[in-house]
């Protein structure tokens, strides 16, 4: 079997790993590596001679002129071989949290002999493929570049709030939901699908779905006595991250249910509340995904450098709703509208300054108010500092004025932080988004 491997990146090098690290497979397994090229390249690239060509999730399938029986990826190989129930979560954001939220449940109850954790938020697919038996259970984090040409879907399908994002890869809008629909569009009337109910693009996605739907948020009317408990135990700050843990609650049920149909949501709370109420009190956020940094002369600061388009910047804005906010926010520049991303900042109510840097920061300060924002461009460093000195200003201010805000010796409104939530990649300063935040964590934790 000739095989050939495009884009030698984490999934790459785990393609090779799978073919040659099993001698049934690498006695009769030719490969080679395709790493640097442009699309003009592929047009000419010869394919008949493969048997199998994986492309890399950056590669879109429309730029592949190869057989369709042919192309695959690690996600679409991954579904035609794996011998148990797959639990699949997509979304435009939420998609790592749901995933370890579903694994620390059904891990803490003691559902499966394995669970597998695979996809972005854990190991290659074909990492863990060799081990896997029928009995066990895999947890798949699933971006729209994974989906696109995925012929398969999981029998637990999980679709949080859709909204535009990867438009400089997908060709419009329409396209990127085409590539999403694909967790849904090959269930069966024994599969499952949560849903996020309150967003239109969810909603419009799964409507088509012939598999079980269960949206969620649950309707007061029908929640179980013992939700309320469990999600109000949750100790990382926003709502999203209670509509994430409801999912991610839902598809472990579901998950069981696989296997025994008379389970009952209500029942399957109660039965293991005492576990899951511990599940959600003990979840600490991800890197770089709202992650408390510290507190520094009464000031938090917050790394959220995951936020890398519009719609997480309302997520993390939103999970502060009674507290002052100075924002760092900008990057590069693709071409977007950012009429959006600028009236969710300067239209803020709790908004004290936004400290703008990369590409985007001059096109988000356009025709507003000079006294709402600073310019810090891509100097990272002056940012955070500009950042601190506005909100122990701030905190300053609040205190001086501290007997006209208190209410039962209570303050209206909490001290000041600093939330680093960029909306935007980090490719114009730096080489991904972690090495982003993980730089903010550094300067923070170098304040004194």
């Amino acid at each position: 079997m000739n095989i050939l491997i495009l884009g030698y990146g984490l999934e790459g090098k785990s393609v090779e790993t799978y073919f040659k690290s099993d001698p049934s497979l690498s006695e009769h397994v030719k490969i080679d590596i395709l790493d640097s090229f442009t699309k003009e390249e592929l047009l000419f690239k010869d394919f008949a001679q493969y048997d199998l060509i994986f492309r890399t999730p950056s590669i879109p399938p429309k730029f592949v002129p190869a057989p369709p029986e042919k192309l695959t990826s690690v996600t679409k190989y991954f579904f035609h071989n794996c011998p148990c129930p797959i639990i699949g979560v997509t979304g435009t954001k939420g998609k790592g949290t749901t995933c370890t939220m579903i694994h620390n449940i059904l891990a803490t109850i003691g559902a499966e002999p394995n669970i597998y954790l695979v996809g972005n938020i854990g190991k290659p697919a074909l990492d863990v493929l060799p081990d896997l038996t029928k009995n066990d259970l895999v947890i798949y984090e699933l971006s729209s570049f994974q989906l696109w040409d995925l012929d398969r879907s999981p029998a637990v399908s999980v679709v949080l709030r859709l909204e535009p994002d990867h438009l400089d890869v997908h060709d419009s809008l329409e396209e990127y939901f085409a590539a999403k629909k694909n967790i849904i569009n090959f269930q069966s009337p024994s599969d499952f699908c949560i849903y996020f109910r309150e967003n239109q693009n969810t909603r419009n996605l799964v409507s088509a779905a012939k598999s079980q739907q269960l949206p969620y948020p649950l309707k007061p009317a029908d929640r179980p006595p013992a939700l309320s408990g469990i999600l109000s135990a949750l100790q990382i700050p926003g709502t999203f991250n209670r509509e994430n843990l409801e999912a991610a609650l839902l598809a472990a049920f579901a998950a069981l249910k696989l296997s025994d149909n008379s389970l009952d949501f209500a029942d399957f709370l109660a039965t293991h509340e005492s576990a899951l109420t511990a599940v959600a009190k003990n979840f600490s956020p991800l890197p770089h995904h709202l992650e408390f940094v510290r507190e520094l002369n009464g000031v938090k600061y917050y790394d959220d450098s995951f936020s890398t388009v519009f719609p997480s910047l309302d997520v993390a804005l939103d999970a502060f709703p009674d507290q002052k906010i100075v924002l760092i926010a900008g990057g590069k520049d693709k071409g977007f509208d950012l009429a959006p991303a600028k009236r969710k900042i300067f239209d803020h109510p709790n908004l004290v300054k936004a400290v703008l840097i990369g590409e985007t920061a001059e096109k988000l300060a356009e025709n507003e108010d000079p006294e709402k924002y600073f310019l810090a461009g891509t100097d990272f460093s002056l940012a955070v500092e500009k950042a601190r000195e506005f909100a122990e200003a701030e905190l300053e201010r609040e205190e001086e004025n501290s007997d006209t805000c208190l209410v039962d010796k209570e303050p209206k409104i909490l001290p000041p932080l600093v939330l680093l939530s960029p909306c935007a990649s980090s490719f114009d300063m730096f080489t991904s988004y972690k090495a982003r935040g993980d730089e903010f964590k550094s300067l923070v934790n170098a304040l004194k």
